[in-house]
């Protein structure tokens, strides 16, 4: 490499937020590159706007006021001083004008040229690019007459099912599978306004669908030398709505013979449009059998970085942001032979969304999260405790990778970082993908992207709400915050505290209503609790932390607990779930008429009406404090107060008599 072709990079600005912001910095200090984030309003407080050198505020949360606005990232890197910048993944990421835009500010950009991205950008043009360069395409139209009837002519001559695509498609939008001729209009129709909605453009191709797909992609590297290499292939076949959940390197039942054929054209491929920088090329491939070197077909190429790189990484050894650092200096890559595999490696994608509810994205405010990398697992963040997950913004919470020596070592080790991440309170897809992970059909390798809908049965996660045990199971936490097993001359086993009845009742809530749970024995190393008349016999493992249970939910068994103001947090294995407290004391004294009834064990903190008072309905006459808050009793109906059987500061027992009414004489 000559001086001249050199291009030293001093600061890198990055055009991107999250986790994939957070990654590129890491390197960047690693090669002793400054760096500058970028953030919205939303971001204002994001790990990666501090980890950075230096950060720029560049407009509010939504990304086509901060993100995408191509001139305020140039402003900001020429303001900073950053001469390179670089764009992650999504965003700006493939957009031929931000390129151009660097290039007009004198600025480097760590990625391929316009040139490259057009050419790769639209699929029709990429898939004519491909056939000139013999890469095997799927069959299909890739014409420019739109023509309704033309489309359904092609797509009964390619043989249904088909696939309707968007031209200018991504992320699985403008997309449509058809089975039968006669719902063809329809769903072209679907996918044109879908299409024009999302990319202004509502031009389609048609496709031959592959019956039991997999997708299996390359990652390739090209220098400003000349050289092409790839870095293997990864297996992506584990979606949900075609986006990428699980992906793994290498692929699974991949032959060396046809690994060679399918990296020979990716390669050709990126020659094709003389790629520098890192990019994806992606395949379809008939997974209803063994690999055939016939049975795979060119999708699209993605000209970035891919989410799920650090497969690529863990099993070459190679950081891949490192190398487009430095293709972008000008440096030369290295020979093909000198990069080798090794293992195997698997990620999972963790998200902020609701598997029981169509998996909806959740937002919200993360008390809660361990992300501690370990010699078997790591795990890629941009969030932190005490940050929300906002609207505005991919669910993405954070990425779990790890490597084994084989795939089934990966496996057991990412579940062991699923597990281990702990993300509370927002519900996740956490306990979803430890279901994947350990299903029959993802251990014996039969893949495709159909796995998820094909099984989804199975891979839900329990609804534990429904399910009395898990009631006892936060009745023994309050017991145990309330008891702690404390071991003193004053110890007893059968639950017998000062002032307390020796069986506890609690009162939770279950689909609104509330749930009475009995402590009815409890030991240092077992309870027996009762739910609504049905006893359960429940071990200690680790007393109070975790339990175990006799007979398990589900597959796993230990659970960690935490107390809230409002409700109790149960954790085991993925699974996250919340018990609220049932708070409406006064629907259940109502039933008395006459009295008002201690709802559980607790202090009294003030008593609020004397023997021979007047009260009306709904008046406040106690206040008791239980499960660290406090509630209010209310009379019952209008009376005159009778008895008044408790003291501020007193402890009673659930059930307990507190005050008895009369009527007015």
């Amino acid at each position: 490499m000559t001086q001249k072709s050199f291009k030293e990079i001093k600061k890198i600005l990055i055009a991107n937020r999250g986790e994939i912001a957070c990654r590129i910095i890491r390197t960047a200090r690693k090669m002793n590159i400054k760096t500058v984030a970028v953030y919205s309003y939303a971001d204002r407080d994001a790990p990666h706007r501090h980890f950075a050198d230096e950060a720029v505020h560049i407009g509010p949360s939504p990304s086509s006021e901060s993100y995408l606005v191509i001139e305020k990232i140039i402003k900001a890197a020429l303001e900073t001083g950053a001469n390179a910048i670089h764009p992650g993944y999504g965003f700006l990421s493939e957009n031929p004008a931000f390129v151009r835009a660097c290039e007009a500010a004198n600025i480097i950009f760590i990625g391929p040229s316009a040139e490259s991205m057009e050419a790769m950008g639209l699929k029709d043009a990429a898939k004519k690019l491909m056939d000139t360069a013999k890469v095997p395409t799927t069959p299909g139209y890739h014409g420019t007459d739109q023509s309704p009837d033309l489309l359904k002519a092609k797509a009964e001559m390619i043989g249904y099912p088909v696939l309707i695509k968007a031209v200018a498609g991504g992320g699985g939008k403008g997309m449509r599978k058809v089975d039968m001729d006669k719902d063809f209009l329809s769903a072209l129709a679907a996918c044109q306004r879908e299409a024009k909605s999302s990319f202004g453009d509502d031009r389609v191709l048609i496709e031959k669908y592959i019956t039991s797909p997999r997708h299996i992609e390359v990652q390739i590297f090209g220098d400003s030398h000349g050289n092409i290499v790839h870095m293997y292939e990864r297996d992506c076949s584990l979606q949900r709505r075609h986006q990428k959940v699980i992906e793994e390197a290498p692929a699974p039942s991949m032959s060396e013979t046809v690994r060679e054929a399918m990296t020979d054209a990716a390669v050709q491929a990126a020659k094709a449009v003389n790629y520098v920088g890192a990019g994806t090329v992606e395949f379809i491939v008939d997974g209803s059998g063994p690999l055939r070197t016939d049975g795979f077909w060119f999708m699209e190429m993605n000209t970035r970085l891919q989410v799920e790189h650090p497969v690529t990484e863990m099993i070459t050894g190679l950081d891949l942001v490192e190398w487009q650092i430095r293709v972008a200096r000008g440096e030369a890559l290295p020979k093909q032979s000198e990069i080798t595999m090794s293992g195997h490696a698997i990620e999972a994608r963790l998200y902020a969304e609701d598997p029981s509810n169509n998996f909806l994205p959740t937002t919200g405010k993360i008390r809660r999260l361990n992300d501690l990398n370990t010699d078997y697992y790591r795990i890629d963040t941009g969030y932190k405790a005490g940050q929300t997950v906002e609207i505005y913004y991919d669910p993405m919470i954070a990425k779990i990778i790890a490597h084994g020596r084989d795939r089934d070592e990966a496996r057991e080790s990412l579940v062991d970082g699923i597990i281990d991440i702990h993300v509370w309170p927002l519900k996740t897809n956490a306990a979803f993908l430890i279901n994947c992970l350990e299903s029959e059909a993802f251990k014996n390798e039969k893949l495709s992207t159909h796995f998820i809908e094909n099984h989804m049965d199975r891979l839900l996660p329990f609804n534990l709400l429904t399910d009395n045990r898990i009631y006892a199971l936060a009745a023994i936490k309050l017991e145990t915050d309330a008891n702690e097993f404390a071991k003193t001359p004053f110890e007893n086993t059968d639950g017998w505290r000062l002032n307390q009845a020796p069986h506890h009742v609690y009162y939770l809530e279950k689909d609104g209503e509330p749930i009475r749970v009995e402590i009815t024995e409890m030991h240092a190393d077992f309870a027996r609790v009762a739910v609504d008349e049905t006893e359960y016999h429940f071990n200690f493992v680790h007393p109070p932390q975790n339990i175990s249970l006799e007979e398990s939910l589900d597959f796993y068994n230990e659970w960690s607990y935490r107390t809230h103001k409002d409700y109790i947090s149960l954790h085991r294995d993925g699974n996250f779930v919340q018990i609220p407290l049932y708070r409406a004391a006064n629907d259940m004294t109502k039933a008395s008429g006459n009295a008002i009834l201690a709802p559980m064990p607790g202090k009294i903190i003030s008593v609020n009406a004397k023997i021979g008072d007047r009260v009306n309905a709904g008046d406040s006459l106690i206040v008791i404090e239980a499960m660290k808050m406090e509630m209010t009793l209310e009379a019952p109906r209008d009376g005159v107060v009778a008895e008044v059987n408790c003291n501020t500061n007193t402890l009673v027992s659930d059930g307990e008599i507190l005050l008895t009414l009369e009527d007015e004489t």
